[in-house]
């Protein structure tokens, strides 16, 4: 089976969607972010420290290194469409699902403390969604708008992914 990659904004809900997926799926879940954590010894905030560039360079090595494996959830970072070798990298053996949460819903919940991304300050992400979004749009196979529950938006995806899988 080929793995399930999301793909979204900062505070769209690409891990906790993930974590269900995969209990329903009975997959494993692979957060890149918390992969690159681990093999580095450092959290993102810290590595952060070292400019985007730097960690930009360890998700790419990270997302080769995840999608070498099959029948996973995948929550990405909500930058890796900014590489283009990152999304061929994770289309290879993977259905890419777009979770397209509305920018009032994540900035009314985000804890920007928590997202070094936008450390400047929750207007950062307008101009990220501009940055990306049409990024998002390009490389998704599945849209699916998490503008509901978290239970509702897994039902969404998974009437959607049994075609690809």
């Amino acid at each position: 089976m080929k793995n399930i990659v999301l793909i979204g904004m900062p505070g769209c809900g690409k891990i906790t969607i993930g974590i269900n997926l995969a209990k329903k799926l009975d997959l494993e879940f692979c957060d890149i972010d918390e992969y690159i954590e681990t093999n580095e010894g450092k959290s993102i905030k810290d590595i952060f420290k070292k400019g985007e560039y730097y960690f930009r360079g360890l998700e790419s090595k990270a997302v080769k290194e995840v999608v070498k494996c099959s029948d996973r959830i995948i929550s990405t970072g909500g930058g890796v469409v900014k590489l283009k070798d990152n999304m061929i990298s994770l289309k290879e053996n993977g259905v890419i699902i777009f979770i397209n949460r509305p920018l009032e819903h994540i900035i009314s919940d985000i804890n920007i403390f928590k997202r070094p991304i936008i450390k400047d300050g929750k207007e950062k992400l307008y101009s990220l969604y501009k940055e990306r979004y049409n990024l998002y749009k390009e490389y998704c196979d599945i849209e699916v708008l998490n503008n509901t529950s978290i239970k509702e938006t897994v039902e969404d995806i998974l009437k959607y992914v049994k075609d690809y899988l």
